[in-house]
Formats: C-alpha cells, structure tokens, sequence
C-alpha cells in the first residue's frame, strides 16, 4: 500500500512538472532525482526477454487517462508496453468518445468468436458502432492539425517513471482512415520512442503494401496482428510487399485456432516478428477458452524458454482477456501473469 502511495504522489509530480517544462525545452530538470527519491523504477526484462503488456488489459478499469494508464502499468510491475491510442490521444487533446468501449468490446469479441448475440444485444452493438463512426470523423478532423508536443509530454512522463512505449496501437491505420491519418499514427507512434504500429490485419494486399512503404519512410514497422484466422501462411504476402510489415503474432489465438507447432513458425519467422501477444488459450478439442495462465493448453513455458535461449528481442506482450475474478481487478490479474512469466524465465 505504501509503494502504491508513492507512485501515486510520484505520478502527481510528474504529470504537473512535465506540463510546465517539456514545452520550449527537450529536457526536464531535476526529474531523475525526483524518481530515484520515490524508489525504483518497474523492471520486467527477465533474463534478456522483454515482457510487456498492451493497456487493452486495462479496459474495464474505470480511468482511462494517461496517468491512470501510467499507474496501472507500474502497479503491474511492467517496463515496457504496446500503447492503444486512447490514452495518448485524449491526453493530446482529442475529441472525448461517448461511446462505452468496456461495454463495446466485449460484444465486438464475441462477434468476431461467432458467439450469439441476442437481440438486445445486436441492437446496443449496432448503435454503437453508428456512434464510433461518428466519432471516428471528429478524431479525423482533430488529427490533421494535432501537436507532436503532447506524445512528448506522454513520452517523458512514462520514461521518467521507467516505462518504454515500444508499440502504438491508434484507429489510425485501417482501411476507412486517410493517408493524412496514418502519416500522423505515425508520427506520434514516433514521437512516443515506439519501433512498431499495431492493427489488426485489413486482409488486403494493397493496403498492406500502402503501410509497409510508409512505415520504411519514418524508420517503423507496422506489426499485423491477428486471431483465429491465423496460419503458417497468414503474414507471408506483407511481410515480402515490405521490410516495414511485421508480425503482431498472437500465440494464444494462433493454438485456439488449431494450428501445428508454434514454435516453429517462431523459429522460421522471428525476425519478422515485431511483438507477440501471450495469453492461455485452450486448443478447439478443449473447447478454445481464455483461462487463467497455467490452466490453458499455450506452450508459454517453451515459447518463453526458447526466446531466453534463442535470445529474441522482439517482447512477449501480455493481453489479458480471461475473466477477472470478483474480488480482483485486471492490474492485478496482469501481476500475476508477469510474475507467471518470471518463474518461468528464472
């Protein structure tokens, strides 16, 4: 309780003194003395394999700011992350979205699963979809004059608290957005220190090619990521339109689909890979749950293992998405998830 206390006052100071001081000036003075005065910073780099987290495991906590995002981050023990695009965006100043993405996303997985919506159900997601397109054309128009200033301001702030944002993961870079709007998803992820952008695969080869040569242009990879739909195969068209296209490989889906040998395809393409997501999936004979880590049927022990012995840099990203115990909440759940990875790797 102490610990989280003082990153709680950590985090007060760091936000206030960032907005007076990053503006007009590229350094921050007096901040790393501030830091190592309030304890150490978040470590989750086990033995050379990087383990991080998206903040989507985060989405049914109440606060979805950048500073709230921050402390869950910390709380979690976590260094390094795969940042979704709310947080930043609303800290750079866009238009608030009115639509419930807690209540959203679960009805959008259970769509994309194949699961029956009932009625009521088709109806809200309906609605709310109308709504985020809506929304989708105010934060279009808000991008095309928005300042690089503010993902600083969002840089500094999680690096000085010892987290890195390797991944940025906006609505920027779909199929309905503008080649105004990806060179500005870009620009930011930059701005952010990311290395790669995340989006779901648009399965369209001329789009792919689009991202891929404009991720060469600002030095990023665009890393497509994917569910049940994933096999050998899946990535192979990106990946030779373009040295910019990578994999978002998802391990857990990749064994819910019933796919053969992860491993494998992690050997073959490992240098492809940008970042991997990890969760415990069942296999289809088991019925393709999310279930607590340990309980599923993902080779996380051996995928784990052999990034430590292989040493691949690209990190393992934990996206939470079994059911949160009552009485628990996702920073917790994630806690033990990054712990379940240190035993391992230890």
């Amino acid at each position: 309780m102490k610990d989280h206390q003082t990153r709680r006052r950590f985090l007060g100071a760091t936000t206030a003194l960032i907005a007076g001081a990053v503006v007009g000036s590229s350094k921050v003075f007096g901040m790393p003395a501030l830091i190592r005065s309030l304890g150490e910073k978040p470590n989750s780099l086990v033995k050379g394999v990087q383990i991080g987290v998206i903040t989507y495991s985060y989405r049914d906590m109440p606060d979805q700011s950048a500073e709230a995002t921050l402390q869950y981050i910390l709380d979690s023990g976590i260094s390094a992350i795969e940042l979704m695009g709310g947080p930043a965006e609303t800290f750079a100043g866009a238009p608030k979205n009115s639509v419930d993405m807690r209540t959203m996303f679960p009805l959008m997985r259970k769509r994309r699963e194949n699961q029956t919506l009932t009625d009521d159900e088709q109806k809200q997601l309906a609605e709310m979809e109308a709504q985020t397109k809506s929304y989708r054309a105010e934060v279009a128009k808000w991008r095309q004059s928005a300042s690089m200033s503010k993902f600083e301001q969002v840089r500094k702030m999680y690096n000085q608290a010892g987290v890195t944002i390797y991944g940025f993961k906006p609505d920027a870079f779909g199929m309905q957005n503008s080649d105004a709007e990806i060179d500005y998803g870009m620009r930011a992820a930059k701005t952010l220190g990311a290395n790669q952008v995340t989006l779901e695969h648009p399965a369209n080869d001329a789009h792919t090619l689009k991202l891929g040569k404009m991720a060469e242009k600002h030095g990023i990879r665009v890393g497509y990521h994917g569910h049940e739909q994933q096999t050998p195969t899946f990535w192979d068209t990106a990946l030779v339109q373009s040295p910019g296209n990578a994999m978002n490989f998802d391990l857990g889906h990749y064994v819910a689909a019933g796919q053969p040998d992860p491993l494998g395809l992690i050997r073959q393409k490992h240098s492809r890979i940008s970042s991997m997501h990890i969760k415990d999936r069942q296999t289809p004979a088991h019925g393709k749950g999310n279930l607590p880590w340990g309980q599923g049927d993902t080779p996380l022990t051996d995928v784990l293992t052999l990034m430590r012995e292989q040493k691949y840099t690209f990190p393992a990203t934990v996206e939470l998405e079994y059911q949160v115990p009552s009485g628990s909440t996702s920073v917790a759940e994630v806690k033990k998830c990054v712990n379940f990875c240190r035993n391992i790797l230890s």
